[in-house]
């Protein structure tokens, strides 16, 4: 197909395509003559994992740090998957004490080197941040919170494909950034119904001008 086709079939506009070219996100197609160029449907697999990174906030510099690992995958999918983390996780600053998040961790089964830097990194801010706040999960929540994730952990990883690597990174990354955020919802309102089933009388409340009050 020619770019434009490219473009037409990923969504995807052709000043976009050539950007991506220039910067090496995207292969260069099969040249036809020096004015065109023939792309295929790797091409289009590729746009989609760019697009996923670049839609998701990840700079063009993690970009290519994930494309070049999917140009030279890793023997094992284990590490594919943690470049894939590591480009969606925010950097948090160097020399960031990460012992308490190693020992939080290992109740999961964490070992050295299991985990990218940045995202045991992340664990550590979150926890600072706890701290600094004074506020202390209960160790029951706290157990709570390990085992749950652990059990969702599983389930998404035994979800992820393994038919190509752009396809598993392209899980990965979606999963991670728009999954979230859905995850955070669900809490908030699983939180709800816990809290009218014990504060409450258990009934379903009413939405009066954007206020919640008791039927």
């Amino acid at each position: 197909m020619r770019m434009s086709e490219l473009a037409e079939s990923t969504g995807v506009s052709v000043a976009s395509i050539k950007y991506y070219l220039r910067e090496g996100l995207l292969p260069e197609g099969a040249r036809r003559s020096a004015t065109q160029a023939e792309y295929d449907d790797a091409h289009v697999r590729r746009l989609r994992v760019i697009r996923a990174l670049i839609d998701a906030g990840v700079s063009v510099a993690e970009t290519k740090r994930v494309i070049a690992t999917l140009d030279d995958p890793p023997a094992r999918g284990h590490d594919l998957l943690g470049a894939a983390h590591a480009a969606v996780t925010p950097l948090v600053g160097d020399g960031i004490d990460v012992s308490a998040a190693e020992k939080l961790v290992t109740r999961i089964g964490w070992q050295p080197g299991m985990c990218d830097p940045r995202v045991l990194g992340s664990v550590a801010a979150a926890l600072q941040g706890l701290e600094r706040a004074g506020f202390t999960p209960p160790g029951e929540v706290m157990t709570v919170y390990l085992e749950s994730i652990q059990r969702i952990a599983r389930a998404e990883i035994e979800g992820v494909p393994t038919e190509s690597p752009e396809a598993a990174v392209n899980y990965v990354v979606l999963g991670s950034v728009l999954v979230e955020p859905l995850l955070l919802a669900l809490r908030r309102v699983a939180e709800q119904i816990a809290s009218a089933e014990r504060f409450g009388d258990g009934r379903p409340t009413t939405r009066t001008d954007g206020d919640v009050s008791d039927r």
